[in-house]
C-alpha cells in the first residue's frame, strides 16, 4: 500500500513563506515524477510543479519566481517552498507520485491534500 503523506499547509498573511513537504511510504520499486497541485474552491485542480527524479522541474507560470520544488530521492521525499505568497495561492495543496509499484507497473497516487489559506 502507497501513501503520500503531506505535511506543512497552515494560514499566512501575505507575502509570507510556508514550506510544504510530501513523503512517500510503502512497497514501490521506484518513483518517476513527484509534484504538487492545488484546487482552489470552484475551481479545477491545476498543476503547481512537478520534478522528476533527475532534478528536471517545471512550474506554473503563476509560481515561478516565487514557489521553488525540491526532491529528496534517498528518503522519497518532494516539498514546495512557497514564497511571497498571494491570497490567490489559497487552496488545498495535493502531493503527486507517478511511480512503478513493481517494475512496468505503473501507478499514479494522491496525498490528503493539505490547505494554504493566505489572507491579504
Amino acid at each position: 500500500q502507497v501513501q503520500l503523506v503531506e505535511s506543512g499547509g497552515g494560514l499566512v498573511q501575505a507575502g509570507g513563506s510556508l514550506r510544504l513537504s510530501c513523503a512517500a511510504s510503502g512497497s514501490f520499486f521506484r518513483i518517476y515524477d513527484m509534484g504538487w497541485y492545488r484546487q482552489a474552491p470552484g475551481k479545477q485542480r491545476e498543476l503547481v510543479a512537478v520534478i522528476n527524479s533527475d532534478g528536471s522541474s517545471n512550474y506554473a507560470d503563476s509560481v515561478k519566481g516565487r514557489f521553488t520544488i525540491a526532491r529528496d530521492n534517498a528518503k522519497n521525499t518532494v516539498s514546495l517552498q512557497m514564497n511571497s505568497l498571494k491570497p490567490e495561492d489559497t487552496a488545498v495543496y495535493y502531493c503527486n507520485a507517478d511511480l512503478d509499484l513493481i517494475q512496468f507497473i505503473r501507478r499514479n497516487y494522491w496525498g490528503q491534500g493539505t490547505q494554504v489559506a493566505v489572507s491579504s
